[in-house]
This record gives C-alpha cells, structure tokens and sequence, in this order.
C-alpha cells in the first residue's frame, strides 16, 4: 500500500516528537502493509510555519535514519496545506510542495479547519484547477460542517476535489458519526484515496491494514484503487 498522508517527519509539527519515534512509526507502517510514505507535515500559518526548505532537510534526516534502520519502506514528502489566502501567493513564488500529479495536475494536499468548509473555498479550488493544481481535499469526513450537513459534499464534488479519508475513520478511531459518514462516502466510492494521517503510535497510529480489510468487505476493486493505485498513479508508481 502506498500511504500519501503521515505526520513521520520528526520535531516539525504535532506529529512525531522525535526521530526515535519516527523510526518506529516507520516500523509501524511496514507492518501494516505500507510499502511507501509520503510525509506531509502542515504547512499552517501561524501555527506550523514550515516551507518547503526545511520540511526537505527534515526528510533527508528520516530517510537517513530509515536505510540505517534497514526498514523497507521508501519515502518523498510533500505537505499538507491549511486554507488560507496566501496559497496563489506561494504557488506564484513555487513554495507549494506537491504529492504528484493527477491528469496531468499537480497534487495539492489541502487542509480545510475541522470546524466548518471555509468561505471562499470555492473561488480558490476553481482557482487551483485553472492554475495546474488538483486539489485533494484531506479528510473530509471529519470536517464538522459536513458531517451536519452531508449534502455539502456534492457541492465540493462537484467543483473538482479529489478526497482523501483517514484510514482509522473507517475502522472507528473518530467515533461513531465520523465512521458513519466514511461509510456513507465508502458506499458511493465518494473518496479516491485512503490514508494513515499518523502522528504517532498510539494515539494516532496507522490503521491502513485495518482498513484496507474493511473496505475490501464492501468491494475488493475499490479497496485496490484507493489504498493502492489511485496513489501509485499520483506519485508516478503505477507501472513500477
């Protein structure tokens, strides 16, 4: 499996707290069944100030750590960016990274507030699009104003997002209404990809074995695309 959203790098967001953890959230991974990470740590203003710099040094640190380890995962970084008025700015001035690239866009990992679907979202996605970015929304499913009003996420559909949804929300982790919706996503095949969003090993460890079994329940083919080759396709893997 190809896991496209993880908090690994260490000391550089709320996700792992140290290299040692880091290297253990690595181990956690391969025993999921996760052949390759990307990392994303946040990119958000005023709270994780990251840049593409120094999310790039972070990363050559951990895969360092991860060969001495002789732990067979493989790894690139990207970011996961909250909305905020500043993203053409960083576009325009190439400090966006991006996971890949879907049909030819570039993949921007794209963080919208738990608590509501941000005004303007919708003029910056259309945006994006007509700048060569796809934006892939990350999970949806525990966004509180779409969770109380679920039809929301047709209007997003329908502007052009591809979605990403947490693993440990299919299996539970989220409480019962956030695994409600994510089936309700999962019935529709609403989602195109699954992820980890890890940040550590216990709290918010990695769920994608057993997710992958819950989705594979419902449809083994859906279960394929979204945990395996709908992010080999974005990271350029699907033929390797």
């Amino acid at each position: 499996m190809i896991d496209l959203h993880s908090h690994i790098l260490p000391g550089i967001d709320d996700g792992a707290r140290s290299m040692d953890i880091a290297i253990e959230m690595a181990r956690q991974a391969v025993s999921c069944g996760v052949t390759h990470m990307v990392c994303t740590p946040h990119i958000h203003k005023g709270y994780f100030d990251n840049t593409p710099q120094s999310i790039e040094a972070s990363y050559h640190s951990l895969v360092k750590a991860v060969n001495d380890a002789d732990i067979p995962l493989t790894l690139s970084y990207a970011a996961e960016v909250r909305v905020n008025e500043l993203i053409p700015v960083w576009l325009r001035k190439g400090e966006l990274p991006f996971i890949g690239t879907w049909n030819g866009k570039n993949v921007l990992l794209l963080e919208m507030p738990h608590s509501h679907v941000p005004q303007g979202l919708d003029s910056l996605v259309k945006w994006l699009l007509r700048n060569n970015v796809q934006p892939l929304i990350a999970h949806p499913e525990r966004n509180r104003e779409l969770l109380a009003e679920q039809h929301k996420f047709a209007w997003l559909q329908r502007l052009g997002c591809l979605f990403q949804v947490t693993a440990g929300a299919l299996t539970g982790r989220f409480g019962d209404n956030v695994e409600q919706f994510a089936h309700a996503l999962m019935s529709e095949k609403s989602f195109h990809i699954v992820a980890s969003d890890t940040h550590d090993l216990a709290r918010r460890p990695n769920d994608m074995k057993a997710a992958f079994e819950r989705v594979s329940l419902f449809d083994k083919t859906f279960a394929e695309l979204v945990f395996i080759n709908n992010p080999a396709k974005i990271i350029g893997q699907e033929h390797l």
